[in-house]
């Protein structure tokens, strides 16, 4: 009993801390109201909410650089306090980067729970805790590349960090709001993984100790796209691509 109760709690705090919603087993994934037809509404529109939230956060850098300028260049702050708030604003980045999003992110294990999964899949309260673990990992690999480049952020590894966030925001719409399987694995492919990699690398060579902390979340996501991509053959197959809905 007291196993039982402690497994609750530590879900209610993860799920509070990622901001992860309880699953409503009465919805059901709609395959059923869709046609072979290309949504090419719903592509422009994840790409309008993908490149404003990408704008919005870099305004956000260009933000938070300015400030953090003014309070180094201040004697009346201790030296830790920009360093104090430059990790503040990569673990929002890191564990709230849907709020600079037009685009519904919410946070849920609705389609995971519904889906047919294979059989190695990890329990759905292993996503909040890993993703938890990967935002602090975000955020010390980046105070490094932040220190490295003298406190500057409007810089390129935070320009490619946002990019990566915000197509990770997207994908989250597409196969966990919207339910679309097929349109997940390229997603998923070509943006959280691919870009992931993108922003390790330029991490390592800006500071090798970065990159290296940011390199789990590479393998995790690795682990991710092969299960997304598995989810989707187990459940139909549909085509690649946002299916259009039937009025």
């Amino acid at each position: 009993m007291n196993q039982s109760n402690n497994s609750s709690i530590l879900e209610k705090f993860v799920n509070t801390v990622m901001g992860v919603k309880a699953s409503n087993p009465q919805q059901s994934l709609n395959t059923s109201s869709t046609t072979q037809e290309l949504d090419i509404k719903a592509v422009l529109v994840y790409k309008l909410g993908t490149f404003l939230q990408i704008g919005v956060m870099i305004l956000a850098l260009l933000g938070m650089e300015k400030l953090i300028i003014l309070i180094d260049n201040s004697s009346s702050f201790p030296s830790w306090v920009s360093t104090l708030l430059a990790g503040l604003f990569f673990a929002l980045l890191s564990l709230r980067s849907r709020i600079f999003s037009i685009l519904d992110n919410t946070r849920s294990r609705q389609t995971y729970d519904q889906v047919i999964r294979p059989r190695w899949s990890p329990p759905p309260l292993v996503f909040p805790i890993v993703w938890m673990i990967i935002a602090v990992l975000r955020v010390i690999s980046s105070i490094l590349v932040w220190q490295q480049l003298n406190h500057h952020l409007l810089v390129l590894p935070f320009i490619l960090f946002v990019v990566h966030l915000a197509l990770g925001d997207t994908w989250n719409t597409i196969f966990t709001v919207e339910k679309r399987l097929g349109a997940a694995v390229p997603v998923v492919i070509l943006g959280p993984w691919l870009s992931a990699l993108v922003v390790t690398a330029i991490y390592w060579q800006t500071n090798p100790l970065a990159g290296i902390t940011l390199s789990f979340s590479c393998v995790w996501l690795t682990v991710a796209a092969v299960l997304v991509l598995r989810i989707w053959q187990l459940n139909g197959s549909e085509p690649l691509y946002p299916l259009k809905l039937n009025k």
